[in-house]
């Protein structure tokens, strides 16, 4: 309200009191009078009362008494003068702020009008916060009946339009005031904890994001015998798939990346005799169980394992996220839990740092030798979580001091530990992946510790840790931290080879058709295959890497892709076993550098009926169960290749290849894939 409608309220005459707004308002000042006699007198039981003092102490009670009934009486008053000449001032409003002074006093905006102004809403960045605690609620209820006692509103029609300025500035105050009272306990010392279902966001809140990739498609040998794409060892999309699972809810297909569902899983596939050559393909060739008219062709790849003395020293920035939506116990103080157990599994040599963001960023420790290892626990435990989210300017931060304490002959690496929301400062993902394509190139490597759900930002972390070098681990519990940190924790830290590439030629004489299930966001183009120049995945000591094809044999009669009616008609098509090239199924080449090289180096391998399998059942165990956790993907993604093949088929196929398990994760599948039966979209 400004200076121009005071003063039109002044020169206004005062209309009369409506009957309804004034016995409302009467009973409502009866109602806080009497609430007020009752805290008087207190919520205990009575108290006796007991006589003056003195003559004058009595003259003094009675002289209190009498102002206290004239205040009352003087605010009633006013209240039934002036709750009407509000109420008509406040029909002048128009909703979104607009202050109509072209309006007369006591007219009411025109319908039309009031359809045509613009809906004042809460930015779509900001989710649907639950409801706060009862205390909050009955707080807001008295400021509520206050409210409705000031305006003489019929709360029937709605609440009063406020102006634009005030009412978006009320609309932040009840979002703030929902988050503050929603991460309270998890962020003051000594509060009780949070009930189970308030630690994570409600499901209608959810709002994770994921990059939106098509399944990749058949493709005809004949006219695109090339396949070209960069390895990824990350297992992000497995963990959230199985959160989301054992929720009893169906994970959002674009969450599914198959490839990081196979390859979560350790594999004993024969292993490499030297870092020089850091990785032994093996190949496998057996029926679909889906489509018995075509086979899949398995390709298994080994890292090597670096033995301890060939491990380098790690100098470490650990970058975490302590903004308000980090409170919740599945996030910063799972965080917290985790960096513990990475902490132990360092070397005395090693050095951490901590780099904090929340609002601003900050240094929260110093680069730290392992072996003051209290200083860096302290450090971490000390963590807490508040604010918005300033995620670039602690990226750039972390950065400045892992170059600041830079060391060629370690392992130079930032950990970004968040569930992903940046919210203030540099967002753009195209600037955040050229900053940290700049800093890789300096040496300095970033890896991903996603956590939460609900405002998960997956398409952003994945392109960071792909720009950086790194793998992107998503942590769910604290079974999950043991995994990536603690027994993974070679792999996850220290490279064997940057840039790895695969590609695979298919013979059209044998191949009619074929498809590559999973790596849609690997896709490479088949010049990038050759060139050193294009940035393409790193493997971890240790790690492995399953790629499977699915292949249509040339004579198939169940061909997704017709022939051409006017093309080449097609020779003969050479006997199975047929020694040279023209018997090859395909030909592998996978092509890598050396951590500390720049040119690349390149390993070749053909495809031929050697490696083949004349039944899934014959398979060896490792490739079996890879198979089933490949079609699990796949139904949970929506392929349209797998036919009648069915949840309880995969059960049965993982069931009889889990082998030794000594973790449970197989086991853990198995399971997964029967809730998967029962889940709700």
């Amino acid at each position: 309200m400004i200076e121009r409608d005071l003063m039109r309220l002044k020169e206004t005459q005062v209309p009369p009191p409506e009957d309804g707004a004034k016995r409302a308002a009467l009973a409502a000042a009866a109602a806080a009078f009497e609430k007020s006699a009752a805290d008087a007198q207190g919520s205990a039981a009575p108290q006796r009362l007991s006589p003056a003092s003195s003559p004058t102490e009595g003259k003094r009670t009675m002289r209190q008494t009498i102002h206290f009934n004239r205040a009352l009486a003087a605010s009633i008053a006013a209240l039934m003068i002036g709750a009407p000449a509000a109420f008509m001032l406040s029909r002048n409003l128009t909703p979104g702020g607009d202050n109509r002074s072209d309006l007369p006093i006591g007219r009411a905006t025109p319908p039309a009008e009031m359809a045509a102004a613009p809906r004042m809403e809460a930015p779509s960045t900001i989710a649907p916060a639950p409801a706060p605690p009862a205390s909050v609620a009955r707080r807001a209820k008295s400021r509520t009946a206050a409210g409705a006692i000031g305006g003489a509103a019929d709360t029937r029609a709605g609440p009063p339009q406020l102006a634009g300025s005030v009412r978006n500035e009320a609309e932040q105050r009840l979002t703030r005031s929902a988050r503050d009272a929603r991460s309270v306990s998890a962020v003051q010392p000594g509060a009780p904890p949070l009930p189970v279902d308030a630690q994570v966001a409600p499901e209608s809140a959810f709002r994770d994001r994921f990059d939106s990739k098509d399944i990749n498609p058949v493709k005809v040998t004949a006219t695109d015998p090339v396949s070209t794409f960069s390895i990824d060892v990350d297992a992000a999309s497995y963990a959230f798939a199985r959160r989301a699972l054992n929720e009893g809810r169906l994970p959002p297909k674009d969450s599914v990346r198959v490839e990081e569902f196979v390859n979560y899983f350790p594999y004993d596939y024969p292993k490499p005799e030297s870092a020089q050559t850091p990785f032994k393909p093996t190949i496998t060739v057996t029926p679909s169980p889906w489509n018995a008219d075509n086979r899949l062709v398995h390709v298994a790849i080994q890292g090597y394992a670096l033995q301890s003395a060939e491990r380098p020293r790690a100098n470490l920035v650990f970058l975490i996220d302590v903004s308000g939506s980090m409170a919740p116990q599945d996030r910063l103080p799972l965080v917290k839990n985790a960096l513990r157990m990475l902490v132990d599994e360092l070397r005395p040599e090693d050095t951490v740092a901590v780099v904090t963001y929340a609002s601003g960023s900050g240094v929260a420790l110093e680069p730290t030798k392992v072996s003051d290892k209290a200083k860096i626990l302290a450090a971490v435990d000390a963590l807490g979580a508040g604010g918005s989210t300033a995620g670039a300017q602690g990226v750039q931060d972390a950065y400045r001091l892992a170059e600041a304490n830079f060391d060629a002959s370690a392992v130079n690496r930032v950990i970004l530990a968040t569930d992903g929301d940046f919210n203030v400062g540099v967002t753009d993902q195209r600037e955040l992946k050229g900053l940290i394509e700049r800093k890789r190139e300096k040496g300095v490597f970033l890896s991903i510790l996603g956590v939460g759900q609900g405002n998960y930002n997956d398409a952003l972390m994945q392109a960071l840790a792909q720009n950086g070098n790194g793998a992107a681990v998503y942590v769910d519990n604290l079974n999950e931290a043991r995994k990536a940190l603690v027994e993974e924790a070679s792999s996850t830290l220290f490279p064997i080879a940057k840039d790895v590439k695969i590609q695979v030629e298919w013979n059209p004489a044998r191949v009619s058709e074929y498809r590559l299930i999973g790596y849609e966001t690997r896709a490479l183009r088949r010049e990038d295959f050759n060139n050193d120049k294009v940035d393409a995945g790193d493997v971890g000591s240790g790690h492995r890497v399953t790629a499977i094809y699915e292949i249509t044999p040339v004579g198939s009669q169940k061909k997704l892709v017709d022939d051409l009616r006017y093309g080449k008609q097609k020779a003969a098509a050479p006997a199975a076993g047929q020694t040279g090239a023209d018997g090859e199924l395909g030909f592998l080449k996978l092509r890598y550098k050396l951590p500390k090289e720049e040119a690349s180096r390149l390993i070749t391998q053909p495809i031929g009926d050697s490696r083949t399998i004349d039944s899934v059942a014959h398979a060896p165990q490792e490739v079996r169960f890879s198979i089933a956790v490949a079609a699990f993907a796949q139904m949970l993604k929506g392929a349209p290749y797998l036919g009648s093949y069915g949840y309880d088929d995969v059960i049965a196929l993982a069931q009889n290849a889990k082998g030794d398990d000594p973790f449970g994760y197989r086991a853990e599948f198995v399971n997964l894939a029967r809730l998967a039966k029962s889940a709700r979209p």
